[in-house]
């Protein structure tokens, strides 16, 4: 087992923990802690697979892709923080219900 692919499978496995905080998990923040999950997981495998081709030099592409990826995640989780916030504060809950029809 080579190091990329250990890094791949992490970066998988970190994904998969993070798509299981975001479909079983009611409570809104830790749902957006699942998707910095997920966002880290993806990162990684990006990473491994942009130094996987054995050349003296990475690939600049996943790179690029993964310094873009930081800086959308980032406004993102910023993003849902304020929306959290301001779900609690009209409707003060911070868990998603199924069924809910309160405005």
């Amino acid at each position: 087992m080579t190091q990329y692919l250990a890094y791949s499978m992490a970066g998988m496995a970190l994904f998969a923990i993070g798509l299981h905080a975001l479909v079983i998990i009611p409570h809104i923040l830790r749902k957006i802690i699942g998707i910095n999950v997920m966002a880290g997981g993806v990162f990684l495998f990006l990473i491994s697979v942009a130094a996987r081709n054995f050349d003296e030099f990475p690939d600049p592409v996943p790179q690029a892709m993964l310094l873009t990826g930081v800086v959308v995640a980032l406004s993102a989780t910023a993003f849902a923080v304020a929306l959290a916030r301001r779900i609690y504060t009209v409707t003060g809950e911070s868990e998603l219900t199924e069924g809910d029809d309160t405005p």
